[in-house]
């Protein structure tokens, strides 16, 4: 959870006043209608009956579904948390994007545009915009386990942090709708677009932890290269299979994946 700057620590304590809720509990509501993007909140807090839900136009309900004093400063400071966050620029989203885990019970977080951005609330969080700053803003994010993705249909790109690294693509003419992990030793990694499930695996990568990657380069068929540039084709293709072998070893690629694509570039040798 993010800090509070002076500035927000100051409208949760008015609030508190006017509403008659502790600090705590009303920063506990804050952050439930953040989560909420602003139009509706799941929460559970003493306060407010134990765990309840609110959502943008009056639907709201509580432990305690019979206090109707209660319900209604609940539904009241929802309702002005919400007005706040609104003339908040960056931290509501639009749009839609799924992330979602194939089998297994692996944290997931979906959510378009970027995670919570600048804010005269929340004191900046260094490491939320983890993905290169030439990229911008994403179009959409989203987290599993261990990995994060950041989507920038605009630039045609996508990064993904995973065990320390972060590896951008290159996303041709996809349009990524979501993702989906599998579980388990060996699990893909695999994404929605128009074109239905693929692969993260076949998409080309531009660059790892900011240093690009080149593209295997193998002599055309007949040419008579000099020996010099077939050492280089040749240790390109080693460096691609030493990539995908660390694709393998941190689960992006499955063993049959990881064999099919080795095969190929030693084809070319």
């Amino acid at each position: 959870m993010q800090q509070l700057t002076s500035e927000g620590q100051g409208i949760v304590d008015g609030l508190s006043q006017r509403y008659g809720f502790s600090p705590d509990a009303v920063t506990h509501m804050l952050f439930a209608v953040v989560n909420g993007n602003g139009s509706m909140a799941q929460f559970s807090h003493p306060e407010f009956g134990g765990s309840g839900q609110w959502m943008q136009g009056g639907m709201l309900m509580l432990g305690d579904m019979f206090n109707h004093s209660l319900k209604g400063r609940v539904d009241a400071l929802c309702g002005e948390l919400s007005g706040i966050l609104a003339n908040q620029p960056g931290l509501l989203r639009s749009g839609s994007f799924q992330s979602q885990s194939q089998s297994g019970s692996g944290q997931q977080y979906q959510g378009a545009g970027a995670p919570m951005g600048e804010s005269s609330l929340f004191v900046p969080d260094p490491s939320a915009n983890w993905w290169p700053s030439e990229l911008g803003a994403p179009n959409a994010t989203g987290s599993q386990n261990e990995m994060r993705y950041a989507y920038f249909a605009n630039a045609r790109r996508l990064a993904v942090q995973s065990g320390g690294q972060v590896w951008v693509y290159d996303t041709l003419d996809h349009q990524i709708g979501g993702f989906s992990q599998q579980q388990g030793m060996g699990g893909s990694i695999l994404f929605s677009s128009q074109y239905g499930t693929v692969n993260l695996a076949s998409l080309p990568v531009v660059s790892i932890d900011g240093r690009p990657a080149a593209p295997p380069q193998a002599a055309p068929v007949g040419s008579s290269a000099p020996a010099a540039g077939a050492s280089g084709a040749e240790s390109d293709i080693f460096s691609a299979i030493e990539r995908l072998a660390d694709l393998r070893s941190r689960g992006i690629l499955s063993d049959d994946e990881f064999s099919q694509k080795k095969a190929e570039l030693l084809s070319r040798l």
